[in-house]
Order: structure tokens, then C-alpha cells, then sequence
């Protein structure tokens, strides 16, 4: 009976040796592919440019998280591999500095990031709404914390619409519900129109609305 046990333990074993045998001598190959393929950040980061203005993926600083907020700032970069980069006097580097302003991503200008718009949000309202936004650091802007972050922004895009146009209409035409036909309430144009604009109290009602800008485009959005 012993005989047997090791008999049939030393099958597998033999096997599993083999297998790690096979396992080894292939890994050396397998590294060396692996070493050959170009980072996805290398389609980022431009050829023989100025190592300061590279974008931030294409870099590897170390963070000085200790300077003093809103003064200005050195810190010290690294190229990452694939990455060619060359000095103000066109010499190719590795190693740089870079200077900027102690300050948290979410600090910055609102003219260094980019924010995601939405479509849902009624600009009109009182008091005026405001929706949660993506804001995206601009690439050639380096700063603190993460490039990505939320932020609460008012509802401020414009569809195209003019206030100045949607007034003469009220004024002109708003018995026969132009002003709401352009501003893309439909339903409330229908209903000036039958109602020969509510026997004209609600054409005055309306100039005195869009006149103030209470009433506004119905997507939401803000006159040019």
C-alpha cells in the first residue's frame, strides 16, 4: 500500500515540474514583449518639446505638499520612459524643474480647466439653479490633488437665443404667440394664439416677463 501511494504522488509531481520548467523559459520571452510595447501616454506627450510644458502624464514630479498656498512653488520632474523632451537651449533632458503656484486643482481659474455642461438644468429659475459638474484640468496646467474633480457650477449656457429678439416679438407679434414659438414653447404659443394672446393680458403679461428675463428659452439655456 505504500508503495502505491508513492507511485501515484509521484506521477503528479513530475508532471507539475514540468510544467513549471515549461513556465519558466517562457517568461523570459514574455518580458521582453512586454518591454518592447509603447505606453498609451506616449500619444499624449509631444516629440522634442519643452520639457516644462509637457502635460502631467508625461511626467513624474515629486510633490511638495508643505509650500505655502498661493506662493510660488519648485518642484522637481522626471521624464517617463518613451518620453523625449529637450531644455530652453534645445538639449535633451531627463531630469527638470518646474515652477508653479501652491495651489489645489479645484483652486485654480476657472479659464485652466474644463467643465461638463448640463442640459436639464432651468437657468431662469429663482433662485438660480446650479447643477454638479466634471471639471478636467487643462493639459499644460500643473497643480495639486487630483486633475479631475466635481464641482457645483451655475446654469449658464446659451442655446443661441436673443433676448433682444424674443422682446420685439412680445411686443409686435406676441398676440399670436411668436415670442413663445421662439423661444420653443410651443404649447404656450398655441395658447396665445388661439386665446388672441388671453385677450391681450397675456401678451402684456409676457412682454413684462421677457422683459425683466424671467422667461427665458425652454431648453433651459441663457439669452446671447
Amino acid at each position: 500500500a505504500g508503495s502505491l501511494m508513492t507511485t501515484k504522488h509521484s506521477q503528479p509531481q513530475s508532471t507539475f515540474a514540468k510544467s513549471l520548467t515549461s513556465t519558466s523559459t517562457n517568461t523570459p520571452y514574455l518580458k521582453a514583449a512586454e518591454s518592447t510595447e509603447i505606453p498609451s501616454y506616449v500619444t499624449k506627450c509631444p516629440s522634442n518639446g519643452l520639457c516644462s510644458r509637457l502635460p502631467p502624464d508625461c511626467m513624474t514630479c515629486n510633490t511638495n505638499y508643505s509650500c505655502i498656498y498661493g506662493k510660488p512653488a519648485t518642484f522637481d520632474c522626471k521624464v517617463k520612459p518613451h518620453v523625449h523632451c529637450v531644455d530652453e537651449n534645445n538639449h535633451e533632458q531627463e531630469n527638470f524643474t518646474i515652477n508653479m503656484t501652491c495651489q489645489f486643482c479645484w483652486q485654480l481659474a476657472t479659464t485652466d480647466y474644463v467643465c461638463t455642461n448640463s442640459t436639464n438644468c432651468m437657468t431662469v429659475s429663482c433662485p438660480r439653479q446650479r447643477y454638479n459638474a466634471t471639471c478636467t484640468v487643462r493639459d499644460h496646467i500643473h497643480c495639486l490633488g487630483n486633475r479631475v474633480f466635481p464641482k457645483m457650477l451655475y446654469c449658464n449656457w446659451t442655446g443661441g437665443y436673443k433676448w433682444s429678439t424674443a422682446l420685439a416679438l412680445s411686443i409686435t407679434l406676441g398676440g399670436f404667440g411668436a415670442d413663445r414659438f421662439y423661444l420653443g414653447q410651443w404649447r404656450e404659443g398655441l395658447g396665445k394664439l388661439f386665446s388672441f394672446g388671453g385677450l391681450g393680458i397675456w401678451t402684456l403679461i409676457d412682454v413684462l416677463l421677457i422683459g425683466v428675463g424671467y422667461v427665458g428659452p425652454a431648453d433651459g439655456s441663457l439669452y446671447i
